[in-house]
C-alpha cells in the first residue's frame, strides 16, 4: 500500500524535544480530522515510544532519534520512531508490563501504553545497533455537517 503523505522529523535525545516531538506527530495527524480522544492516544503513544528511545537507547550520551510519519488510504496512520541507541537484547521481556532497564524512577508500562493506544505496534531491535518501533492507528470516519 503506497502512502498518501508522508513526513520526517529528526532530533537529538534530549528530554525537552519529547514535547517537540508529540507536538509535531499531532500535527500532521489533525489532517485525519481525529477526534479529541484518538489525538490524545497518538500523543501519548508517541510519548512513551520517544521517551524509551531518549532514556533507554541513549542512556549515557545523546543520539539520534528520528520519526517518520506516513498516512494511508482509509484513514490509516503509521508512526515509526527509530534510535541508533544500545538496542534491546530481549524484545519480549522488554514488552512484559513493569519490566524496566531505566531504574526505579521507571514505570515499565511504555509498551503495555503504546500497545493500549494503538491499533498494532512491532519492535525490531539489535543490541548495539538501535531499534524501531512502528505503530499504527486507523483515524474512524467522521461525517461533516
Amino acid at each position: 500500500m503506497k502512502p498518501i503523505n508522508s513526513a520526517k522529523i529528526e532530533f537529538l535525545s534530549r528530554s525537552a524535544n519529547e514535547g517537540f516531538a508529540r507536538s509535531s506527530v499531532a500535527c500532521f495527524a489533525a489532517q485525519l480530522d481525529p477526534t479529541l480522544e484518538e489525538l490524545g492516544d497518538i500523543k501519548t503513544a508517541v510519548s512513551e515510544a520517544v521517551t524509551n528511545a531518549i532514556v533507554h537507547g541513549y542512556p549515557d550520551q545523546l543520539g539520534r532519534v528520528l520519526i517518520k510519519l506516513r498516512l494511508f488510504p482509509e484513514n490509516l496512520l503509521e508512526i515509526t520512531v527509530q534510535d541508533w541507541g544500545v538496542g534491546i537484547p530481549d524484545i519480549q521481556q522488554a514488552r512484559q508490563p513493569m519490566y524496566t532497564t531505566g531504574g526505579e524512577e521507571r514505570s515499565g508500562m511504555g509498551f503495555t501504553i503504546m500497545e493500549s493506544f494503538m491499533d498494532n505496534i512491532r519492535v525490531r531491535s539489535t543490541p548495539g545497533r538501535g531499534t524501531v518501533v512502528i505503530m499504527r492507528k486507523k483515524i474512524s470516519l467522521r461525517t461533516r455537517p
